[in-house]
């Protein structure tokens, strides 16, 4: 059974926005803090965001200002509006619990940040 589904990536110049979206089966985003992670080829899976069910968020330094974390409870969705968009930003996103704890993760979705 799919547990999580990210969508909303694609290629973005500097300075773009972009707005990902992370469906998630109601077992786990009801009672769990949701993140946001990205991974770039030959370096660890990093959080970047994460919102608790109450909505009360955290970001990493590295995006902090520049990107959104949300969530729609009734729709068990997690957003992450993404602007300022720089190169560094580049990498396959995933959507999880925080801290993760084992469920399996979904196919992510890319973003490159590229002139």
């Amino acid at each position: 059974q799919v547990q999580l589904v990210e969508s909303g990536g694609g290629l973005v110049q500097p300075g773009g926005s972009l707005r990902l979206s992370c469906a998630a089966l109601r077992t786990i985003f009801n009672r769990h803090t949701m993140g946001w992670y990205r991974q770039t080829p030959g370096k660890q899976r990093e959080l970047v965001a994460d919102i608790t069910a109450s909505g009360s968020t955290k970001y990493a330094d590295s995006v902090k200002g520049r990107f959104t974390i949300s969530r729609d409870n009734g729709g068990n969705t997690v957003f992450l509006q993404m602007n300022s968009l720089k190169p560094e930003d580049t990498a396959v996103y995933y959507c999880n619990t925080s801290p993760y704890w084992g469920i399996s993760w979904g196919q992510g979705t890319a973003v490159t940040v590229s002139s």
